[in-house]
C-alpha cells in the first residue's frame, strides 16, 4: 500500500470506500504501520510530488531533509481520516491540545462571526471534529471531486463530524454568499488558505520569497465584521494533536490582512515543518518564466 500516491492521488470512489472499510477494521497499530511503510516507500521512490515537497520544505527548513517525516505525517493524516468515523469522542477530546483557545472561545461566543483560516497542516478533519464536539459547528467549502460519488462520500464524512460543507462549484448559490450569511448570523466558517495561484490571490512574503494566498478570508472578515483567526495544526507524538489559535488579524486592507495570515502560518509551520502537507508549487519563483501566473498582480 502506498497511501501517498494511491490515496492522495486519483482515488476512485470504489477504492476510497474499500480503503475506508478495510482501514477502519484493522487494529490501529497495524494500520499506522502500513501507512508509515507506504510513506517510506514513496520517499524512497521519489516522483514529482515528492520532489516538490522536498523543494518546499527546503525553503521552510533549509539544510534539513524532512521528506520522509513529512510523508509519514501526510500518511498519518489519511490513516486517521479513514479511521475517524469510528474514533470515540473521548479519544478526540482527550488527544487534542490547544494553544490560546481563549481567543477561539471569545470569538465564537460573540455575535461577530469567526473566520478560521488554516494552512494544510496536521489533521484538519480531527480539528473539525473537535470543534463540533465542543459545540462550535462551522461551515466550510470543498472542491468537487470526480467521480461525483467520491465527492458525496467526502461531504457525507465531513458532515458526520458536524460540518456544513458547501461545494466550491455547482451549488445552488455561490459559496461566498452563503459564507457571508453564516458570518453575519454570528456563525463560524473554516477555510484552508495557504495557496492561490490565480489572479484573485494576494502576493505575500512567505519564508523569504513571494507566494500567493487567497484574499477570500480577509475579504469576508472585512465585509461582515467577523474576527479573522489564523489557526495552525500539528501532530503531537504518535496519537495526539495540537491546535494553535493565533491572535486576531486587525482589520485594515486585504493585502495587509492576508500578509498577517501568511505570517501566522509561517510561525506555525516553522515550529512543525514536517506536518505541512504542501506537494504543489506555492512560490512564484518556482513557476516557469513564461507562466502567466508569475506576472505581478495589479
Amino acid at each position: 500500500m502506498n497511501p501517498v500516491s494511491s490515496i492522495a492521488g486519483a482515488l476512485s470512489s470504489g477504492s476510497y470506500a474499500a480503503g475506508w472499510a478495510v482501514v477502519r477494521g484493522m487494529p490501529e497499530p497495524l494500520a499506522r504501520r502500513l501507512f508509515e511503510a507506504g510513506a517510506d516507500l514513496a520517499a524512497a521512490r521519489g516522483g514529482r510530488g515528492v520532489d516538490r515537497l522536498r523543494t518546499n520544505l527546503e525553503r521552510v527548513a533549509p539544510g534539513h531533509d524532512l521528506v520522509r517525516d513529512a510523508l509519514r505525517s501526510y500518511a498519518r493524516y489519511w490513516c486517521e481520516a479513514f479511521r475517524l468515523p469510528s474514533m470515540k469522542p473521548e479519544r478526540i477530546l482527550s488527544g487534542t491540545h490547544t494553544v490560546r483557545e481563549e481567543l477561539f472561545r471569545a470569538s465564537t461566543a460573540s455575535d461577530r462571526g469567526t473566520v478560521l483560516v488554516l494552512p494544510h497542516t496536521g489533521n484538519w478533519d480531527v480539528a473539525g471534529a473537535w470543534c463540533g464536539l465542543t459545540d462550535v459547528p462551522f461551515t466550510t467549502v470543498a472542491e468537487r471531486l470526480k467521480p461525483e460519488s467520491l465527492y458525496e462520500r467526502f461531504v457525507a464524512f465531513r458532515e458526520s463530524l458536524g460540518m456544513e460543507v458547501l461545494p466550491l462549484t455547482g451549488g445552488e448559490r455561490p459559496p461566498y454568499d452563503v459564507l457571508a450569511e453564516r458570518l453575519e448570523a454570528g456563525g463560524a466558517i473554516c477555510l484552508l488558505a495557504d495557496r492561490d495561484l490565480t489572479p484573485r490571490g494576494i502576493d505575500v512574503k512567505f519564508f523569504g520569497a513571494t507566494a500567493r494566498m487567497p484574499a477570500g478570508p480577509a475579504r469576508l472578515a472585512l465585509e461582515t465584521g467577523a474576527d479573522l483567526v489564523p489557526v495552525t495544526l500539528a501532530f503531537v507524538g504518535d496519537r495526539d494533536w495540537e491546535v494553535t489559535f493565533h491572535p486576531y488579524v486587525e482589520p485594515s486592507d486585504l493585502r495587509t490582512m492576508t500578509q498577517a495570515v501568511a505570517s501566522a502560518f509561517e510561525d506555525g509551520i516553522a515550529r512543525h515543518p514536517a506536518d505541512w502537507h504542501m506537494l504543489q508549487k506555492l512560490w512564484l519563483d518556482d513557476l516557469a518564466d513564461d507562466d502567466p501566473r508569475k506576472q505581478p498582480l495589479p
